[in-house]
């Protein structure tokens, strides 16, 4: 019988149980995507600036759902990934076996090529209540980038993953021998405005490098 695992309780131990999988912090793997050219216009900055000053004083006390649709929303809508062929999900169901292990459960967030619903996903954000640890959300968001590789059958896959205030983002990879190394971001503030332009320019990147 095959074994399966829900994305919202898998462990980081569990997960080396089925791949090889190693996490590092090396900022130099996210010298491509953060340094990449993007060109603000007075208009974002002024929306970025305005998301902060409505909900600083706030946030920290948000509940999931508040966090998600009083602030991630408008700033995931403002990036606009949606097109003609990709769109963005909530709480989409995601499934993909991994070395013969089965991985199943619901994204946070997911853009990918689709239209009523997923099937080659690009990008991967979950979100969870601030007062909930670094390490469960973390984990998930690591099932989802393997199951995401299984399903492209590709080697890179990116995502974020959201704890309150804070942001990580993350770069899977898998090498020719079928191992793993996930990368993780220095920690991004998005209620300072140079952390949250950061944010909203990496994401930009996203749509326009990387979801092709």
């Amino acid at each position: 019988m095959q074994k399966t695992y829900s994305f919202s309780n898998i462990s980081f131990a569990e997960l080396t149980k089925i791949v090889n999988l190693e996490k590092d912090n090396q900022s130099n793997k996210f010298k491509e995507w953060f340094s990449a050219t993007y060109k603000f216009k007075a208009s974002e900055t002024h929306f970025l600036k305005e998301l902060i000053d409505e909900h600083s004083l706030i946030l920290p006390s948000y509940s999931e759902e508040d966090l998600k649709m009083k602030f991630l929303a408008p700033l995931l809508n403002k990036v606009k990934f949606a097109n003609k062929k990709i769109n963005d999900f909530y709480h989409a169901s995601l499934k993909a076996t991994v070395n013969g292990v089965e991985f199943n459960g619901f994204a946070d967030y997911m853009v990918a090529v689709g239209f009523k619903e997923p099937e080659k996903p690009y990008f991967f954000i979950q979100e969870f209540k601030p007062n909930l640890g670094a390490k469960d959300v973390e984990d998930q968001l690591f099932a989802e980038l393997l199951a995401g590789i299984a399903i492209n059958e590709s080697t890179i896959l990116r995502g974020a993953y959201i704890i309150g205030q804070n942001w990580r983002f993350v770069i899977m990879e898998k090498d020719a021998n079928n191992n793993y190394t996930a990368h993780v971001s220095k920690q991004f503030d998005s209620l300072e405005l140079d952390d949250l332009k950061q944010i909203y320019k990496n994401l930009q990147i996203v749509k326009l490098h990387y979801c092709q």
